[in-house]
């Protein structure tokens, strides 16, 4: 079932099986996705790493991960673009920015529990039903029914997710620091830089990331740094030096050494093994 509105809204649900899953490989530009797995042993390649879902585990895509079925049953999809629906103007309401969308290197993933799964499933079912709606207010219903589903999944994650509890402005600050990177990384590379953007010092949003245990700030920001060439080498025709540049660097020797630093080849190395 999809909607396309009149100025480039466009929204889709639908269910996707090993059989058929040409909807998984339709990607929008821009749009975002979630999968809901609903068997066990479900594979899927994503930028190049295997990874398995089993029943009940959702998780959370954009138009640029680069995702190849291996094996699946039957997942439920809802897709979605900006002018649909902007998680980024809608933080206010959703909260989602930087945590199931735009969060830099992590793939996130939930597991819906069984008190989970009947508010889940009736929000989805009573979505699947306004999809059926020719009406002038099916837009905003539409939006509103995606709302619940997305504030559902944010809640899930963060009570899944933080192994110590955290205040909401460090939250906050973890969030934008994550969507930052995502919009910046390949002109940004120091943690300066999105400490500036964030009104914080470098020491104290490094402090912020040693309070949950996690990587550092910098790790953070190769990392993604890393799965864009990767996805470049991986996916693409273009040259050891022009995805240099791509990623931010000018001299093609730098982004090799940190290339082969961080992923143990070197980059030529690593477009002769993955593509």
């Amino acid at each position: 079932m999809k909607y396309e509105g009149k100025t480039g809204e466009y929204f889709e649900v639908c269910s996707i099986t090993n059989e058929d899953n040409s909807s998984l490989k339709h990607a929008i530009d821009g749009s975002l996705i979630l999968l809901w797995f609903e068997g066990d042993n479900n594979q899927l390649n994503i930028d190049g790493v295997t990874r398995i879902f089993n029943t009940n585990n959702i998780t959370f895509l954009t138009s640029f991960h680069n995702v190849e079925v291996i094996k699946i049953s039957t997942v439920k999809v809802l897709k979605f673009n900006k002018p649909f629906f902007c998680v980024v103007n809608h933080d206010s309401e959703v909260g989602c920015k930087g945590i199931l969308y735009y969060g830099a290197t992590s793939l996130p993933v939930i597991k819906v529990s069984d008190s989970e799964l009947e508010i889940l499933s009736a929000a989805w079912k009573m979505l699947c039903i306004e999809m059926e709606s020719k009406d002038e207010l099916q837009l905003e219903m539409l939006q509103m029914m995606l709302k619940r589903i997305l504030i559902l999944c944010t809640r899930i994650y963060k009570e899944q997710s933080h192994s110590v509890e955290v205040d909401q402005p460090t939250s906050d600050v973890i969030r934008e620091f994550n969507y930052l990177v995502e919009e910046h990384f390949k002109t940004k590379h120091t943690v300066a830089e999105y400490a500036d953007l964030l009104f914080k010092s470098p020491k104290t949003l490094s402090n912020v990331f040693k309070k949950l245990g996690s990587k550092s700030p910098l790790e953070f920001i190769q990392d993604r740094i890393l799965l864009e060439a990767k996805r470049l080498l991986s996916y693409t025709d273009k040259g050891i030096s022009e995805i240099a540049y791509e990623v931010g660097y000018e001299d093609v020797q730098s982004f090799s050494r940190f290339f082969k630093k961080k992923q143990e080849l070197s980059p030529s190395e690593f477009k002769n093994q993955h593509q």
